[in-house]
């Protein structure tokens, strides 16, 4: 299954070859919405075989199969918009200081985009997922490197694919598939490759983002890594529903089996009668939460080595004990610390760092002070979630100043909520400061697709030789800014 060198630069050409399919926005909309119809009519073999691979069950898989058909219509509309473009016009104006010539802006695909899979998602983040929908829709073709944990369902996925892209004429090279972690390597480093995005651990990532900046020509490299996704709980807010945040927490914490990259991580509670409460709600739900099976081997015994080291650790305590469950099944739980043990470095910083499954850490704060002492040392993160009282969401209090504190923390900062669940949707925000993402930009929603393109201004160029989105009559109907003027 592993691709050789030959097989990376192979697959890598024929990519290449294809992205002129891609040049019209009429045949990739219509291309992104016949990939969503072939993972319809494919869905029942699709889910058997993602199931056989990752212990997901039926229902998750199933649901993951149509948010990532929804994602794909959903980027064939943004397609047909064309908004994405960001068609700039401005004529010539000799009164201007200094004067303005004819320039004429839009965004062009770079080129081909290498994707690197997911292991939790093997739908919404792998061969069909974000990355690859949202580089299909601006035009550049991909080639994916396949996650070693569900090889046969990204063959499958990629078959599917590429039916899709025969009924429109469109190279089967336009999608390209291969195995192997050298065959990454290679990857990356191929002098046509023009871009990457990938979603996985902070080591990998970082290792493939520096590779990326190290070729003779460095290229951007969209890269997801990993995120605390802290939760502040003020004392007001635990005082008037302690039970129902206990319990919201353990179903957020446990979900898939803590394997969402959005997983709260880290949870500042209050010390006193209300954070006992909550304490003791999240006790209760979590000992009621079934063993489950994490992705593989290799990740389940990280996590049973990662929450050990953490429970013995001074000061930490472990009202429900997560680690291995059955032979292949590991348990979920939490632990409990002094946060004033995070506020300053030293051995407890490895409760700062993300432990992959169903676990989190409650840190249990005397004063306002411990809380901004340990925001002040969390890395960047997916989302940062607050959660406030009646009163305090009103506006009273300290909500305001909190949200002020957790923005420069977070893409997405949450209030009375959980993170899990990313809705695909054109304002969301799926991306935060290093080490949650290497770049500002978003794997999830509409501006997801910005990630492929880049900006060229054409200057004094007579109107026969542009393209037809930069020409003055319109043809395609685009929204535009025309001399100064937002027009739709």
């Amino acid at each position: 299954m592993e691709a050789t060198a030959q097989e990376v630069d192979a697959a890598v050409r024929d990519a290449h070859a294809a992205r002129g399919a891609l040049a019209d926005r009429t045949v990739r909309a219509a291309f992104l919405r016949s990939c969503a119809d072939e993972l319809d009519a494919a869905k029942d073999g699709l889910v058997e075989t993602a199931d056989a691979e990752t212990a997901l069950g039926p229902v998750r898989l199933t649901g993951e199969l149509a948010r990532t058909c929804y994602q794909l219509r959903a980027f064939a509309d943004i397609v047909d918009e064309g908004a994405f473009l960001d068609v700039v016009i401005n004529h010539p104006d000799d009164t201007a200081t200094p004067p303005v010539p004819d320039l004429r802006r839009y965004k062009v695909p770079l080129g081909v985009v290498a994707v690197y899979s997911a292991s939790n998602f093997p739908f919404a983040f792998s061969v069909a997922g974000g990355d690859t929908a949202s580089a299909f829709a601006a035009g550049c073709p991909v080639v994916v490197k396949a996650h070693p944990d569900h090889p046969a369902l990204s063959e499958l996925v990629a078959k599917v694919l590429r039916r899709a892209a025969a009924r429109h004429d469109i190279p089967e090279g336009v999608l390209g598939l291969v195995h192997g972690f050298e065959a990454g390597i290679e990857l990356i480093k191929h002098p046509l490759i023009a871009a990457a995005g990938f979603t996985g651990s902070v080591r990998g990532g970082r290792a493939l983002f520096d590779a990326a900046a190290a070729r003779p020509v460095p290229i951007p490299f969209h890269g997801e890594l990993g995120s605390l996704n802290p939760v502040v709980v003020t004392e007001a807010a635990a005082a008037e529903r302690a039970e129902a945040i206990g319990t919201g927490l353990a179903g957020s914490m446990t979900l898939g089996v803590g394997q969402f990259c959005v997983k709260p991580g880290l949870v500042l509670a209050p010390s006193g009668e209300a954070g006992d409460r909550l304490v003791k709600s999240l006790t209760e739900a979590v000992s009621d939460t079934d063993a489950g099976v994490l992705l593989d081997h290799r990740m389940r015994d990280n996590f049973v080595a990662g929450v050990a080291e953490r429970a013995q650790l001074p000061d930490v305590e472990s009202p429900v004990t997560p680690g291995a469950g059955g032979e292949h099944t590991v348990s979920a739980g939490f632990l409990t610390v002094p946060a004033s043990r995070l506020a300053e470095e030293g051995e407890h910083d490895l409760l700062l760092e993300e432990c992959f499954g169903p676990v989190t850490v409650v840190a249990r704060y005397e004063d306002e002070t411990e809380v901004e002492a340990v925001l002040s040392r969390l890395p960047g993160n997916l989302t940062a979630t607050v959660h406030l009282s009646e009163q305090e969401a009103a506006g009273e209090g300290r909500g305001a100043q909190l949200l002020q504190e957790l923005t420069p923390l977070a893409g997405r900062v949450l209030v009375n909520g959980w993170p899990t669940g990313v809705a695909v949707a054109p304002a969301q925000h799926h991306g935060g400061p290093y080490p949650a993402t290497t770049s500002t930009s978003t794997s999830v929603g509409g501006t997801a697709i910005e990630r492929w393109l880049r900006p060229v201004v054409y200057q004094n160029a007579p109107e026969a030789l542009l393209p037809p989105e930069l020409r003055d009559d319109n043809p395609l109907g685009l929204p535009r800014r025309f001399n100064g003027r937002l027009e739709r």
